[in-house]
């Protein structure tokens, strides 16, 4: 770990800074360089962070460059994370639950570690930030790519009365339930099985987000003072943010606290140093608002 602790703010030259990324496709709408912008200012770390567009196709090319330039860790979105778990050379217990990695570190030996930061950072933001209890709660998980596979272990971990997965294509759903299931009990089904059914908390870990759309959702799915989530995140409050608000929900929010929490999981990885939270949400929250 570098020990200079000059602040990134009066360090204008990012090529005496170490170098870190998120690659991701789209990447456009990332906070990501901005958040960690602010963690080393908080911190005093020398750092500079970017944020690169990177199709699936070019990951291993683009991260093979990117560490061999004197790259020290990445962050992957969508759609990498679960190409970034088969590119580590060695994985953490969630990333190797999850089968998905957000966070490659180089170490010490020259090897990469693979970690998944987005189950601490979903539950921090949940229970610290939101105040939720989850215990006894009935859950509900729209979705079954890399990011839902990346919340389901810590979501167990809470004691749900029941969890359950929905995704278009019940077999991906199946195959995830499967794999946690001996951690707790993880139903799955196809999104025309939820007539019918009622949950506390829902969370959107589709990507329908990113353009704008919804998971094709029955009428009555949450339950009274019920809580809507999206994994996503946007200026201006997505659609199933929008759909938990008609549908009555106590609290219906986007991922900008998770993607705050994960992010500074990510940095305690990098540089051992664990930033604050709550003033970074404040600040971007207060930023958007402004834009809108």
């Amino acid at each position: 770990m570098n020990d200079n602790r000059n602040s990134f703010a009066n360090i204008p030259d990012s090529s005496l800074s170490d170098r870190y990324a998120v690659f991701g496709h789209p990447i456009n709408h990332s906070k990501s360089p901005r958040i960690h912008k602010l963690f080393a200012e908080q911190t005093g770390q020398n750092l500079a962070y970017s944020a690169q567009d990177v199709p699936a196709d070019n990951f291993t090319a683009a991260a093979d460059a990117f560490f061999s330039a004197g790259g020290k860790g990445l962050n992957c979105t969508v759609p990498l994370k679960e190409l970034a778990w088969r590119y580590a050379d060695r994985l953490s217990e969630a990333a190797e639950a999850a089968k998905a990695v957000n966070t490659l570190a180089l170490t010490a030996d020259g090897s990469i570690l693979g970690e998944n930061t987005d189950g601490t950072g979903l539950l921090n933001d949940l229970t610290a930030n939101l105040q939720l209890n989850l215990p006894g709660t009935a859950i509900l998980i729209l979705g079954a790519g890399g990011a839902c596979r990346g919340i389901v272990a810590p979501l167990l971990k809470q004691k749900p009365a029941s969890l359950v997965i929905a995704n278009r294509t019940p077999a991906k759903a199946h195959t995830i339930a499967d794999d946690f299931n001996s951690l707790g009990a993880v139903d799955a089904c196809g999104y025309d099985a939820l007539a019918g059914r009622c949950f506390d908390l829902i969370i959107n870990a589709t990507a329908a987000s990113l353009s704008d759309e919804l998971p094709p959702l029955p009428a009555g799915l949450l339950a009274e003072n019920g809580t809507c989530y999206d994994l996503a995140y946007a200026n201006r409050p997505t659609a199933f943010v929008r759909w938990g608000l008609a549908n009555g929900a106590a609290k219906s929010v986007d991922g900008l606290g998770m993607l705050v929490e994960q992010a500074a999981e990510a940095f305690y990885i990098w540089r051992g140093v664990r930033p604050a939270t709550a003033p970074v949400i404040g600040l971007l929250d207060q930023e958007r608002r402004e834009t809108n």
